[in-house]
């Protein structure tokens, strides 16, 4: 009973911290972002604590285990990105995700062992899970930008408006976001030719092919905006599209496998 107990409270402090930050949405009124994140930081923590918990720190990769698994690394890096610069924002999209995926994974889903992996393929798929979580903070960071830029240009000056982050402050931290997560990912191809065995072979040829593709475009979009100082819409779709191609590579097939067709992937 005490890990669903610690599931229930992880879900219920990750809504109040999202509730604090949604503050103008709700009511109008400021929103508690100090707060917010001082209830999200244990949240984070006893969501870890529990995904290497349960398996004594091994990594559980079935769908919805890698799912949950990323949505608390995203929180983390989200508490951490706040350190450096003032962007609690994220947390209206990011926490309710985290909460929802970790409830799913702790009581809707059946135990399963974990994967047996050596380090060499534990370097490999904590660089990717790095990798894959600052590209959707990115991408989240995109969507705010978005959201932005379309307020502005109608000139909808609402209170949440004025809850985000200056808009040159949100597009410099995308860019900033985008290039870490390209070394990352970078690396996790790079690892990936290492110690993989067979990089093309079942199940991991389209993952590598799609993994590619999304390189391929983040680094355009980097190209671009040092070459020709690319911003606002081509930049939001390029940073979209990139990751919707990273999501498919990630677990596209581990969807079709495990909960279609109820076979490891």
């Amino acid at each position: 009973m005490v890990l669903p107990a610690l599931a229930l409270l992880a879900i219920v402090l990750y809504l109040a911290a999202a509730a604090g930050l949604a503050r103008p949405l709700l009511n109008g009124g400021k929103p508690l972002n100090r707060t917010a994140l001082g209830v999200a930081g244990p949240a984070a923590l006893i969501h870890a604590s529990l995904l290497l918990g349960i398996h004594r720190g091994s990594l559980d990769l079935h769908f919805f285990a890698a799912l949950s698994l990323v949505a608390c690394v995203v929180s983390i890096i989200t508490l951490l990105v706040n350190l450096w610069r003032p962007v609690a924002a994220l947390g209206v999209i990011v926490f309710p995700l985290s909460a929802l995926l970790l409830a799913v994974d702790s009581f809707m889903v059946r135990e399963r062992l974990p994967l047996a992996m050596d380090w060499q393929i534990k370097l490999h798929v904590t660089v990717a899970l790095l990798a894959f979580s600052v590209l959707s903070i990115a991408a989240v960071l995109a969507i705010l930008l978005a959201v932005q830029e379309r307020a502005l240009r109608h000139r909808q000056f609402g209170n949440w408006l004025r809850a985000l982050p200056p808009l040159t402050l949100t597009e410099t931290l995308l860019f900033r976001l985008i290039g870490a997560g390209f070394v990352l990912l970078s690396l996790t191809l790079l690892t990936g030719i290492l110690f993989v065995d067979d990089l093309f072979g079942q199940h991991l040829v389209h993952k590598t092919v799609l993994s590619i593709i999304a390189w391929l475009v983040f680094g355009v979009l980097l190209y671009g905006r040092w070459r020709h100082g690319w911003r606002g819409r081509r930049a939001v779709n390029l940073t979209l599209i990139g990751m919707g191609v990273l999501l498919l590579a990630f677990f596209g097939s581990k969807f079709v496998l495990e909960v279609i067709l109820h076979r490891g992937a």
